[in-house]
């Protein structure tokens, strides 16, 4: 499925994983701050924050998984399928359908302070995007370098959780995925001490061993406590290249490879793309299944006071570096 997560160092660092079986045509995709976006039930916002992410374009819509705009604040969107609910619409809220949600908040939200605010007036609704895409049964992670929260429509109605991890995966609600951190907090980076018995000369044998009992496995929760961990204990410098780098070691703890997923016949899941923001900076890196060469793309370099959508095809062929080529 996916895995969303935020680092900081001297900079904030907004990224997430898209695990699926197949591809929309996404792109990298610049919405700047004179794009008109429009709102099934909401006025037009004919002028708002610049954001830059990966989307399917769809009618000249930018249909985002995640982005971060100009100010800093991040949004992704997570499969959350069998407990996600949306309603009608609700007179006296702020109705928006799940496709709008990310631009919702990061075309009028500076920070995350300011999309809490936002939250207690929104109706999420079941407003399909056209009939060949449905609403997606999603939970979504908003952050900014103050900290993070975990949005989902459920049964119940919306629910708001602070996020302390700055971590997200799919199944279950947030609230037990946090709760089974408590299986875990044995888990060190350092080595572990005898407290087997006293009778028992018990050693180490290997390095790693006080992460003995991270599981491995591919399912939601598995990943949600391996990244978490991953994250928890991350040291870097603080430097553009050292932290980019540690971002991308930090999701690679949770990578899908083709085969281990099966999801149909001849279907596998895999992680169709990585990425990493500085959200301080506007800086979108990211690499794919077939690409690991990090690629970035610069809002800053863009005129963001334009009108149109700016976009770049994601690079999926492997880039190899020849380092002896005559």
């Amino acid at each position: 499925m996916c895995t969303a997560a935020t680092y900081q160092t001297k900079d904030f660092y907004f990224g997430r994983t898209l695990d699926y079986d197949f591809s929309y045509g996404e792109e990298v995709v610049i919405t700047p701050r004179s794009f008109p976006l429009y709102f099934r039930c909401q006025n037009t916002m004919d002028k708002h924050y610049a954001m830059i992410g990966i989307a399917h374009v769809a009618g000249n819509c930018p249909l985002y998984y995640e982005a971060v705009n100009e100010k800093g604040l991040g949004m992704a969107g997570l499969n959350f399928v069998g407990n996600a609910v949306y309603g009608k619409e609700q007179p006296g809220r702020d109705n928006v359908a799940t496709f709008e949600f990310i631009p919702w908040i990061l075309g009028q939200c500076a920070t995350l302070e300011e999309a809490r605010s936002l939250l207690e007036r929104i109706n999420l609704t079941d407003t399909p995007f056209d009939e060949k895409l449905p609403p997606a049964q999603l939970h979504w992670m908003i952050a900014d370098r103050g900290g993070a929260i975990v949005v989902e429509s459920v049964q119940e109605g919306l629910r708001v959780y602070d996020n302390p991890v700055g971590v997200l995966t799919n199944n279950p609600p947030f609230d037990r995925q946090l709760f089974q951190l408590n299986n875990y907090m044995h888990l060190s980076p350092k080595d572990p001490p005898n407290l087997f018995s006293r009778q028992l000369d018990l050693r180490i044998y290997g390095r790693g061993m006080g992460a003995l009992g991270l599981p491995g496995d591919l399912s939601s929760q598995s990943r949600f406590v391996r990244a978490a961990f991953v994250k928890m204990n991350s040291l870097s410098g603080d430097s553009e290249a050292d932290s980019v780098s540690q971002f991308f070691h930090i999701l690679g703890s949770v990578d899908q490879q083709r085969g281990c997923c099966e999801v149909g016949e001849g279907k596998y899941e895999i992680t169709i793309y990585t990425c990493c923001c500085n959200a301080d900076k506007g800086i979108y890196y990211y690499t794919t299944y077939d690409n690991h060469q990090i690629t970035a793309v610069d809002m800053g370099m863009e005129n963001l006071d334009a009108s149109e959508l700016i976009s770049y095809p994601v690079i999926r062929e492997e880039q190899i570096r020849v380092q002896n080529l005559r």
